[in-house]
């Protein structure tokens, strides 16, 4: 990006709906990454002549369902249509989508950029049947090099979310990307996952000169399933469309692949128009007539989403930054709020903000070591909140509440078990911990000498050596205490003789 240069990117997101049976046909829907390639077909879903879809009912539910979370007008009629096309993996020659009446239209996303808010207008939302897909294997049994297809993918439903040209950056599109998946995750219509593919994205990118509201010519990037391909790839479409602007020539209409491991965009064909699709309506499928009360009662079963709940979360007293980590996932919003409902029953009760310091510093870097995702792992909100509610008690430090968590990780014990089976209590004693001191000091006469000479690094030496006679147990704020007023005394002494 240059002073003289503005980026313009719009967002094609295509999201596999989490059904239990295809768009078109009863085969259930696998997982197309480790399921065996084409168990779960039929002559539909594999194109066979003579055969008739049927519309999957759950599908357009859920499709009406993020059309209403994303603002957008529902249509009470809507009709699919043949996408007319060439590819290996796609069965019967043609996909079926909607075109000219999709779903809904004319919807948006808020989402946070270092300017402040901006809203991205959503062009359309549409139903339609992912494609096969294609394994690509070299030199196999002695022969050469292969592409196989599996159809166990093919007629999985989809939903495609088109975006309006209102993005001006990869950063802006990447923030674009993650709200949407949020949303989609939040209700529970897909599962977010991109290793899997159940959501890709494609860029359409262009350049124009600043101020200009001339749209140039654009190129597509197709496939892409990372939030770091997609920032890295439209980046570098952007840098490459003004290096060639500049040059006095002319950006080439073209579709685009990312090649990962060269970071380049790289020319797959040249840029299809919706004529070269040949689109018209599907002759077998009736259109999609949407009853209003029904319309209704989807809009009333929505969730709380995230850009409500983050107003909420920053209500509690949490940073910015905090929220959003908390409401990305609707799994770890949940436990972030149970652990809150349940810290508020304590005595004395548990700050939300301690609890998302704990969650957002501990245990998720834990959960990511281990990998393990939230809603899989052994501790609960209650577990959690226990844990919290002995240290603030000071029956444990804060060096042993991370060791507990860590084993509350392994095993399904509570808080107090693993406290007792490793006697990591904590030791608030007075006349325990005025030993300990006194002893050190006595045992090391050097090093008061220096500290009382001005040396005062050897405070925190001193303090190490009191919790290590101590096993680590002490409570550290009365070790400090104690070792202070010991120290001052010692030097009141020695003015004195």
């Amino acid at each position: 990006m240059t002073m003289n240069h503005q980026a313009v990117i719009g967002l094609e997101v295509h999201a596999e709906l989490l059904t239990q049976s295809k768009m078109f046909c009863s085969c259930r829907v696998v997982d197309s990454t480790t399921a065996n390639p084409n168990l779960y077909t039929c002559p539909v879903c594999s194109g066979m002549p003579g055969t008739l879809p049927v519309t999957n009912q759950r599908a357009v539910y859920l499709g009406a369902m993020v059309a209403l979370a994303l603002h957008c007008e529902v249509a009470a009629e809507s009709i699919f249509a043949r996408k007319n096309y060439f590819y290996p993996d796609l069965p019967k020659g043609y996909q079926i989508s909607q075109y000219e009446r999709p779903l809904a239209t004319n919807g948006h996303i808020t989402i946070s950029t270092s300017a402040g808010k901006r809203k991205i207008r959503i062009r359309r939302v549409h139903l339609e049947e992912d494609t096969g897909k294609l394994i690509h294997r070299d030199k196999v049994s002695g022969a050469g090099s292969m592409s196989l297809v599996d159809l166990n993918r093919a007629g999985v439903p989809l939903l495609e979310i088109v975006s309006e040209p209102d993005i001006r950056s990869a950063s802006e599109a990447v923030a674009y990307a993650k709200e949407l998946q949020s949303i989609l995750t939040y209700l529970k219509v897909n599962s977010g996952n991109m290793e899997k593919g159940v959501i890709r994205f494609e860029a359409n990118v262009s350049v124009r000169k600043t101020r200009s509201e001339k749209l140039n010519t654009r190129t597509e990037i197709k496939n892409l399933n990372s939030f770091r391909s997609l920032r890295h790839s439209t980046q570098y479409e952007i840098d490459r469309q003004i290096s060639i602007l500049t040059a006095g020539k002319t950006v080439e209409q073209q579709t685009l692949g990312w090649d990962e491991a060269r970071e380049v965009t790289v020319a797959q064909r040249s840029k299809e128009q919706a004529h070269d699709y040949r689109y018209f309506p599907e002759p077998d499928l009736p259109p999609v007539q949407i009853d209003p009360v029904w319309l209704q009662k989807i809009g009333d079963e929505l969730p709380e989403l995230p850009t409500e709940k983050l107003e909420r979360f920053r209500s509690m007293g949490l940073n910015e930054y905090d929220a959003q980590v908390l409401v990305r996932q609707r799994s770890v919003a949940e436990f972030f709020e149970g652990a809150v409902d349940r810290g508020s029953k304590t005595d004395p009760p548990i700050q939300a903000k301690t609890i998302s310091n704990w969650l957002t510093s501990q245990l998720f870097g834990m959960l990511h070591n281990a990998r393990i995702e939230i809603e899989d792992m052994h501790i609960t909100p209650a577990h959690l909140v226990d844990l919290l509610a002995l240290l603030q008690s000071n029956s444990i430090s804060a060096n042993s509440a991370k060791q507990v968590m860590r084993e509350m990780l392994e095993t399904r014990a509570t808080p107090q078990e693993i406290i007792s089976e490793h006697e990591l209590e904590q030791v608030n004693d007075v006349a325990s911990i005025t030993k300990a001191v006194e002893d050190v000091l006595r045992d090391h006469p050097e090093e008061v000498k220096s500290l009382l000479s001005g040396k005062d690094s050897l405070t925190n030496w001193l303090l190490g050596q009191v919790m290590r006679t101590l096993n680590g147990k002490a409570n550290p704020q009365i070790v400090r205490s104690l070792l202070k007023k010991t120290l001052k005394r010692e030097a009141d002494t020695n003015n004195t003789r």
